[in-house]
């Protein structure tokens, strides 16, 4: 005699799907590792703006160093933007400039050494605020 499922498990049926609460964990973890990688990918950015400020300044600080090198009366002080972008190495017919975190540009002064960043007021602009990082800055 050949026997139902009924009858081999019981009186039990099997429930086949997924339940509440299941779909709700699931949506949970989600929306946790999205939300983690937005912020991510936030920090990113950031970094991201810091690392490209870091070689445009490294790139004047090799100029600044090679003009110096073959200009030895010269003096950091009296450096000036003509007198350094012909040693720039990429060959730029200007100084580099820099994107803020907010999105505005600002210039490198090539007077200091090593080159800093400088807002519209002239004061240094480094949001990591450690000149050693190498974020914002030639690092150490």
């Amino acid at each position: 005699m050949v026997k139902s499922k009924s009858q081999l498990w019981g009186t039990a049926t099997l429930r086949r799907g997924v339940t509440l609460i299941e779909m709700t964990v699931v949506i949970v973890v989600l929306m946790t590792l999205i939300g983690a990688s937005i912020y991510a990918v936030g920090g990113y950015k950031e970094w991201k703006l810091g690392a490209a400020a870091a070689v445009d300044l490294r790139k004047v600080y090799n100029a600044q160093r090679t003009y110096l090198a073959e200009n030895p009366t010269e003096t950091v002080a009296s450096l000036t933007a003509a007198k350094v972008i012909p040693y720039l190495s990429d060959g730029a017919a200007s100084l580099p400039t820099v994107e803020a975190l907010d999105g505005t540009e600002y210039t490198i002064k090539v007077n200091k050494s090593p080159p800093v960043v400088i807002d519209a007021a002239g004061t240094t602009y480094d949001p990591s605020d450690d000149p050693e990082d190498g974020l914002w800055d030639v690092g150490g």
